[in-house]
């Protein structure tokens, strides 16, 4: 995995912050403790990235709030995503 512009020690904390704060907003904050904060948030962003890249307008940039944002963005998706797969209802 190339970290690019990032050190592994950034992409911990931006995933665990990210991470914590989507599963805060979705809910899910009681059932995942930190190192599923942790992996939610590295895939939030990489979902977070390819969907703001598609959308042309950039995605993780670097250890900065507009990677932590895009992070968050698709850390939502993706407990969504596991939601709806789940079966789980919304509240």
């Amino acid at each position: 995995m190339d970290f690019g512009q990032m050190g592994w020690l950034a992409w911990l904390i931006i995933g665990a912050l990210a991470g914590w704060l989507a599963s805060i907003a979705m809910k899910t904050n009681r059932e995942q403790g930190l190192l599923l904060d942790i992996v939610v948030g590295i895939v939030g962003a990489m979902i977070g990235g390819f969907v703001f890249n598609a959308l042309g307008i950039g995605g993780v940039t670097g250890f900065n709030i507009w990677s932590l944002f895009v992070s968050f963005i698709g850390a939502v998706i993706l407990l969504a995503i596991l939601r709806m797969v789940s079966g789980r209802s919304a509240v």
